[in-house]
């Protein structure tokens, strides 16, 4: 998906955070949007910033399971094999609000691969 590697140019070039697809890398997202969020950003300036950090987070989901992108009007999300679907895009969001993590979505998405 290309705002995942939008997402991943991002970091590489501002913050020097080089993404690889691991789920691991995702405690390095964790932490940049945590980041984020105490230097007091209003979420509606770093909506697209937190889109692409979803989207790089369902990419590990997809390249780890074999899951699928699915959209439906104008929501994207993740299909797993076994059939459960996933919002990374909105996880990303619920982080970004101090409720959510990428990291865990991803382990638990991955849980059964």
């Amino acid at each position: 998906m290309r705002w995942a590697a939008d997402a991943v140019a991002t970091l590489r070039e501002g913050a020097r955070v080089r993404l690889d697809y691991s789920a691991r890398s995702l405690w390095r997202v964790d932490r940049v949007i945590e980041e984020i969020r105490r230097e007091g950003a209003p979420i509606e300036a770093v909506g697209g910033v937190l889109r692409g950090f979803g989207a790089y987070a369902g990419e590990v989901v997809v390249r780890r399971t074999g899951a699928e992108w699915w959209a439906t009007g104008g929501e994207h999300w993740v299909r797993t094999p076994d059939g459960r679907l996933w919002d990374p895009i909105e996880e990303a969001r619920r982080s970004f609000l101090g409720h959510g993590s990428l990291r865990l979505l991803c382990r638990d998405a991955t849980a059964d691969a």
